[in-house]
């Protein structure tokens, strides 16, 4: 027979978790519009200001208003220029503000200013240095093939005029020959004139097509006065569409006895033959201030917008009917691998002065790179400032904590900025000003724990102290509370007539509160039970008493049993308690172990007609003992204990575990069940008091108790 020491606390069966929360940061403060409106003297000049303007422009639309509202509409114009203004101040110095609170933020921006924003400008420098040298080349090579029709065309006119004073031939067997003999510069429009000084129609000649405009048969006198002749581009106005010309290369050349005039038109045919001989192809064609002909061939490449395929070429062109020379303009798209295999020479276009089109584009180029040049030292400067910024904040940080560490609480850290860090600073002077408060409130927890110790020892004495003898029983108990005190309560006491009274209870919730009612319940249970010798009368006197004198808020599970060693028998009762575990013995005709779970309600309920439904519901039931029965009676802790996955312990995993080790004795037998909660529960927290009372009968033995 066992006679161990009551109450029994394992190290294992007890844990306790101290959490660690992080504490939450504090937000950069936030920015409020309608704050910024109507709390600050910008936002409410603004509204006064918007006020009086709309008042006098209403005054303005229904009557005149006199000179001195006028001038109040000055000065509130002027008030809303500077209240805009200020607003504007504001909104920037918050936004900036809320943008670089954060240390991250302020360490983003300055990976952006020192290294992404030099990287993206040299990339976009590079394309634009790019895409300006594809417009010049392209515009070159367009203007190199251009300028050999021109001169071509020039070549034909001197070699028709003069053959024309030379052979025996006529113009028009001359022209004919010529316009044979040129099949191979591939000028479909190609076309040719001979018109006699004379103005004798009869000896005009003619050869090609002449379907782009009429034959000039009467030369303007620009022409005739000039005894070079003419070469180059010529505008032609359509008879058709007021307004708009035609642009034709053409070359005149004087003779003794008349004129010669080559026409290169240049239509859709041209533009081909300029393609294939440049790789640059000519788009929309344009004069100054003028319109090309609609429907023009080139208009094929409009709505092109590759940066290294599109240029803009220019020439002269000049006014046949009166001289005048104008600009025209090509766009032109081409491919960058077709233009390096063309180049030949610079664009000669002059852009007023002496200065090419080539050169402006590298004047624009150099100052796009200075331009460049000084972003990237700005950025440079910028990022190295917020790096300064931050590092020198961190320093006094850290010698503020160097301080700290040594014992100077006086110590305070000066970080003036308005960030995250200077927040950070304040709650770091804030902290160690506060320094002999923490350690007075630890002072003051320490003497509650000793307290709570106290209340642990005096409740710990109220439960059975000293072994406990009892002739053909042993019995073994625990309660481990999961706080300092808790609401569990076990107790046996020696009843008449060689009878052992059983107790166990759980009064709802735990701590201090708690330990009181259970205080409370002892001292009602001893004195009822030499009183009533029925579990099931003396709960209901029981609940008649107490529920009187617990919270509403509160209640008591209790089961309540008397083991008659004479009669060999065992009388209980439950109210709302957990069940009974009854594990027969070899002796016993009943065999495996039983969850006895008689019906019965909770104690102490303060509602109406709680006691009579308590009388009600609660039952007396009755066992019959044989030698190696187990009893175990437990709180909800036991079977509630939960592992990390918020699985319980169980009532059947606790049957079985009572079943398959019933043989072993009852301090072994307890050790048993302890060691396998502890291994269900693993690393999780105990979250309820733990109590059990395990009783196995032993062989008979005379009646009598010695407590």
């Amino acid at each position: 027979m066992g006679s161990p020491r009551l109450p029994v606390e394992p190290a294992a069966a007890r844990r306790l978790l101290a959490p660690s929360l992080p504490l939450p940061l504090e937000a950069a403060p936030p920015f409020s519009p309608r704050a910024l409106i109507l709390d600050s003297w910008p936002g409410r000049l603004f509204l006064a200001a918007t006020a009086i303007k709309l008042v006098i422009a209403i005054w303005r639309r229904l009557a005149n208003v006199p000179a001195a509202i006028q001038i109040v509409s000055s000065l509130a114009t002027i008030a809303l220029i500077v209240s805009v203004a200020a607003l504007a101040w504001g909104v920037f110095v918050r936004v900036r503000r809320q943008l670089l609170w954060r240390v991250r933020r302020k360490l983003i921006l300055s990976y952006i200013f020192i290294g992404v924003v030099p990287a993206a400008l040299i990339i976009v420098f590079c394309l634009i240095g790019a895409g300006m040298l594809s417009i010049n080349i392209g515009a070159y090579l367009f203007k190199d093939g251009y300028d050999d029709v021109v001169r071509n065309a020039g070549l034909i006119a001197d070699a028709a005029i003069g053959d024309i004073g030379r052979a025996a031939d006529t113009p028009k067997g001359v022209l004919d020959r010529l316009s044979t003999n040129t099949s191979g510069l591939n000028y479909p429009g190609l076309s040719l004139l001979y018109t006699p000084a004379s103005g004798d129609a009869a000896r005009v000649a003619r050869a090609g097509r002449w379907d782009h405009a009429p034959m000039p048969t009467t030369l303007p006198m620009w022409v005739t006065r000039n005894p070079k002749g003419f070469t180059g581009t010529v505008a032609l106005p359509l008879p058709e569409s007021p307004g708009q010309y035609e642009l034709v290369v053409r070359a005149v050349r004087p003779g003794r006895s008349g004129f010669v005039v080559v026409d290169v038109p240049i239509d859709a045919e041209m533009i081909s033959r300029l393609f294939e001989a440049t790789g640059v192809k000519a788009g929309h064609i344009g004069l100054t201030g003028r319109a090309n002909r609609p429907g023009d061939a080139g208009s094929v490449a409009q709505g092109s917008t590759s940066l290294f395929g599109n240029s803009v070429a220019f020439f002269d062109t000049i006014d046949w009917a009166t001289g005048d020379v104008r600009r025209a303009t090509v766009s032109i798209t081409y491919r960058m691998g077709e233009l390096y295999q063309r180049l030949a020479r610079a664009q000669q276009v002059q852009i007023g002065g002496t200065l090419s089109a080539s050169d402006a584009i590298l004047l624009v180029l150099a100052l796009v790179a200075g331009l460049f040049v000084v972003i990237q030292i700005v950025a440079l400067i910028m990022g190295l400032a917020l790096a300064r910024s931050i590092t020198s904040s961190i320093h006094e940080l850290f010698t503020g904590t160097e301080r700290v560490q040594h014992g100077d609480f006086t110590h305070r850290i000066s970080i003036s900025t308005k960030d995250q860090l200077g927040e950070l600073a304040d709650s770091f002077n804030q902290m160690t000003g506060s320094i002999e408060n923490l350690l007075l409130t630890a002072a003051e927890k320490k003497r509650l724990e000793e307290e709570l110790r106290i209340a642990r020892q005096i409740q710990m004495s109220l439960l059975p102290r000293g072994p406990l003898d009892v002739p053909g029983l042993a019995i073994n108990a625990l309660c481990v509370p999961a706080r300092e005190v808790g609401g569990d309560y076990y107790d046996l006491f020696q009843l008449p007539n060689d009878r052992l009274g059983v107790l166990i209870a759980d009064v709802a919730g735990k701590g201090t509160s708690a330990a009181l009612y259970m205080a409370e319940l002892k001292g009602i249970v001893l004195s009822l039970s030499q009183i009533y010798a029925s579990p099931r009368q003396l709960l209901i006197e029981v609940n008649r008493i107490i529920s009187a004198n617990l919270d509403s808020r509160s209640f008591i599970t209790v089961t309540y049993a008397v083991i008659d060693l004479i009669a060999s028998t065992m009388t209980y009762a439950r109210a709302g308690h957990t069940p009974l575990i009854y594990m027969p013995g070899a002796a016993s005709p009943v065999k495996g172990a039983q969850i006895l779970i008689p019906n019965g309600m909770v104690l102490g309920l303060r509602i109406d007609g709680a006691e009579e439904k308590f009388a009600e519901l609660l039952e007396e039931e009755q066992v019959t003992l044989y030698p190696g029965d187990i009893i175990v009676l437990y709180t909800d802790g036991i079977t509630e204990a939960m592992n990390a996955d918020s699985d319980l312990f169980g009532d059947d995993r606790l049957s079985a575990i009572v079943e398959e080790h019933g043989h072993l004795e009852s301090a072994e037998l307890r050790e048993r069940i302890l060691r396998e909660i502890e291994s269900f529960v693993g690393s999780a927290n105990q979250h309820d008091d733990m109590t059990m009372i395990l009783i196995k009968v032993q062989p008979p033995m005379p009646a009598r108790i010695a407590v």
